[in-house]
């Protein structure tokens, strides 16, 4: 995988999701932090500020489940980011914290499938 290319995806992925929830559109802000948690998770900085952001939208939106499962997901993302993630894991409340996903397919230009991750 290239690091700079990931690297700007997740930026830009956080952006986009920052401006979607600013206009209240949080459909699209969710999809657009789980694309970033998808891309920063075997960071530790990038995976934390991933599920800070979500738990931003659950504030936003009132979502209780969000904010409470995001607080334990943060405090994960520090324990657990350097030892092991779950490959193309979503981040959000609505998936288990350790259920493997496949990779959407809009991120597949990201990652190299024969590397380890």
């Amino acid at each position: 995988m290239n690091s700079s290319k990931l690297k700007r995806g997740f930026y830009q992925e956080i952006e986009l999701g920052k401006r979607a929830l600013n206009f209240k559109d949080y459909k699209i802000a969710f999809y657009h932090f789980e694309n970033a948690h998808i891309l920063g998770q075997k960071h530790l900085y990038r995976h934390t500020v991933s599920h800070y952001w979500m738990f931003i939208f659950g504030i936003k939106t009132k979502n209780n489940k969000e904010i409470v499962g995001q607080t334990f997901r943060i405090l994960a993302s520090l324990l657990f980011t350097l030892v092991w993630v779950p490959k193309g894991n979503t981040g959000g409340t609505n998936i288990s914290p350790i259920k493997k996903l496949p990779i959407r397919e809009e991120l597949k230009k990201y990652f190299k499938f024969n590397a380890s991750f």
